[in-house]
């Protein structure tokens, strides 16, 4: 195994694109090794742009497309997974990622770690943040604890109900140092086998809200576990909530310009996620055999069955 990672990068006329793949390249330890799949939903093509960043060229798979004309985040990262070409590992990152030096073989290493508990591993959390000061330098804020593992769970305002399946998630931190065994992952952290590319494709017809546990199901019911990982080498750009942004796909300047309205696009994929669930869906997107849904539930205490949640289980599955 050589450890070629494919970088899956979906960007929605993100400023910061440039700085983050630079930033992934000059921290990681073997930088050739890293292959870039890059779909940039930008005003203009910044091919060009891209290609300086690299000392070989091949080692970017650039696509470039209209924003007007892009369907949400899980129909670009589909379209990224279509440049993947069987590289050893698959790591799912935002295009407003900041890194610490030596990421790949960090993550590399927790990967070899963590097959000790499974065949097939996943390693995924939502990062610690960062932010940009007055002079465009990335700060982190909150360092790492060395003494907790940052967990995912679900958040306490949030709730199954017979019309809805969509949960909202948060990280917490577990007094604990090491692997926690996990029912959910994060989109703009995923490290895991190439492998899990081709098992678990994404489904260009989800949207936003929901795209986290369709995987994480996906995921489980083919015999794939979910692991927090103990330290995390990147930091993510968070939004301010409540805020609109013209990195939303959502964003009004955008959608005036759009014949299909994100309402509808967000209604399908809530249609489809319920669908999912229901075990309506056939093939590749669809439900595993490995495992069941009342696995899930019974390890998880997540019932999309029943519309119910047990998170007494949930605390006992981190502990």
């Amino acid at each position: 195994m050589q450890n070629t990672i494919f970088v899956s990068v979906a960007a929605f006329n993100e400023s910061f694109l440039s700085f983050t793949l630079q930033d992934a390249l000059s921290k990681a330890k073997h930088p050739e090794r890293l292959i870039f799949g890059v779909v940039d939903q930008y005003p203009a093509s910044r091919r060009e742009e891209m290609r300086h960043l690299f000392t070989q060229p091949k080692q970017l798979r650039y696509v470039h497309i209209d924003p007007v004309e892009a369907r949400g985040v899980c129909w670009a990262r589909s379209l990224v997974q279509s440049l993947f070409n069987n590289e050893d590992f698959y790591f799912q990152i935002d295009s407003h990622t900041f890194f610490e030096p030596n990421w790949d073989t960090k993550l590399i290493e927790q990967y070899q770690q963590s097959r000790h508990f499974s065949q097939k591993p996943i390693l995924s959390v939502y990062p610690f943040g960062f932010e940009f000061d007055e002079n465009l330098n990335p700060v982190v804020k909150i360092k790492q604890n060395a003494k907790t593992t940052l967990a995912l769970e679900v958040h306490p305002d949030t709730d199954l109900t017979p019309d809805n399946v969509v949960l909202r998630f948060r990280a917490t931190h577990v007094n604990q140092r090491g692997f926690i065994a996990g029912f959910h992952l994060a989109g703009g952290f995923i490290f895991t086998s190439g492998n899990w590319v081709d098992e678990i494709p994404y489904d260009p017809r989800l949207y936003f809200h929901g795209e986290e546990q369709n995987l994480a199901i996906r995921s489980f019911t083919r015999g794939w576990d979910i692991y927090h990982p103990p330290h995390i080498p990147l930091y993510h750009l968070y939004k301010v909530p409540n805020t609109a942004y013209q990195t939303h796909h959502w964003h009004a300047d955008w959608e005036q310009q759009r014949d299909v309205k994100w309402p509808e696009l967000k209604q399908l994929a809530h249609t489809r996620l319920q669908a999912l669930f229901a075990n309506q869906i056939p093939g590749g997107f669809g439900l595993g055999r490995h495992r069941t849904l009342d696995e899930f539930n019974q390890f998880s205490g997540i019932d999309y069955t029943n519309r119910t949640l047990n998170r007494q289980i949930q605390r006992q599955c981190q502990g």
